[in-house]
């Protein structure tokens, strides 16, 4: 199998789905024959042609619109919206329509689109360009949200999402598009070499929508993360000399509930982890849901550790985020209690 970095895996994703469904048709800005700023869509429009792979104004709502009414009548849109922090304006459109259509309708219309983020820091990007908007999805009812954590599982999930009959919010970590980076580092450093990245199967595999991964296996305590912070949580298992369960949540809603329970049962410790500012972030809910199954099974009270609760700090984003001491100080202050 080749081995291919998040984004050659990404737009692999798409070519195997527009080659095998004609009803799949890719936009966004800069989306077509430029082939996207971070070129996950370099090369589709020579392939497949401008009426399928084309270039959108810099009108997030309208790209968002266009793609609803594709999608109502039958086409499949894979959109990209250029940075995460940019879908805003078309943040109506997402709640207020393509999450409603399917129950609006009473089962009538389906809204089968994918929209896809890049998301998080970590490339200097300031404020404009690095955040974490997740929550704001997360809590309407009708999306579904994907943050994958390597290039196996972004090709598996962007598949089963393009496949999806409702819409999917799939957002990227921008710091893993080129290769996982070492999680040991509170530093950017050389992403891991090609032949240390995850084999990416040919053709078409789907990750379900709604399964989470146990990519490390312990007993002492359990860690919840998603996207760049599994790396995180890693390197902070290892800097506390702990055996940890860490969880790749992948997809956030659906949520893998019946994992989290069962390693929080197992361990009778949480961590929690994520990028996103702490108060209301998609980590309160995981501490929420934690608490509601596994409350006999605790022996100490689930820690989140979160970005700050501040506007993104673009001269402290290293700060910013979750490094593995922070992380690490948590996990020993669960394993003290």
């Amino acid at each position: 199998m080749p081995r291919m970095t998040m984004i050659e895996a990404i737009r692999d994703a798409m070519d195997v789905a527009m080659g095998r469904d004609d009803n799949v048709v890719v936009f966004g800005e800069d989306a077509g024959y430029f082939g996207g700023v971070f070129r996950c869509t370099q090369g589709l429009q020579q392939k497949y042609g401008s009426s399928r792979c084309f270039d959108t104004p810099i009108n997030e709502s309208g790209i968002i619109a266009a793609a609803i009414g594709m999608a109502s009548y039958g086409l499949r849109p894979c959109v990209e919206i250029q940075f995460a922090d940019y879908m805003y304006p078309a943040y109506d459109q997402i709640v207020s329509e393509a999450a409603r259509i399917r129950y609006r309708s009473n089962g009538e219309f389906t809204c089968p689109i994918v929209i896809r983020m890049p998301t998080g820091g970590g490339i200097f990007g300031g404020q404009t360009h690095s955040q974490s908007p997740e929550a704001l999805f997360t809590h309407v009812s009708g999306l579904k949200t994907v943050v994958p954590s390597n290039p196996y599982d972004a090709k598996g999930l962007l598949i089963a999402a393009i496949d999806d009959p409702d819409p999917v919010i799939f957002l990227e970590p921008k710091r893993l598009y080129n290769g996982p980076f070492n999680g040991h580092h509170d530093r950017p450093v050389t992403p891991w070499s090609k032949h240390e990245l995850g084999e990416v199967p040919q053709g078409t595999f789907k990750v379900p929508l709604g399964s989470a991964a146990v990519r490390r296996e312990g007993s002492d305590v359990t860690i919840l993360a998603y996207g760049t912070m599994v790396y995180v949580a890693e390197a902070a298992a290892d800097e506390a000399a702990v055996e940890a369960d860490v969880i790749d949540l992948r997809t956030l809603l659906p949520l893998d509930l019946d994992t989290i329970v069962t390693s929080v049962r197992k361990t009778g410790r949480c961590v929690i982890v994520h990028e996103a500012t702490l108060t209301s972030g998609f980590g309160a809910e995981l501490a929420a849901l934690v608490q509601e199954h596994c409350f006999y099974h605790l022996e100490a009270p689930a820690i989140r550790v979160a970005g700050w609760d501040t506007p993104y700090p673009h001269a402290q984003e290293w700060d910013y985020f979750p490094g593995p001491a922070r992380v690490s100080h948590a996990i020993r202050e669960v394993m003290e209690a």
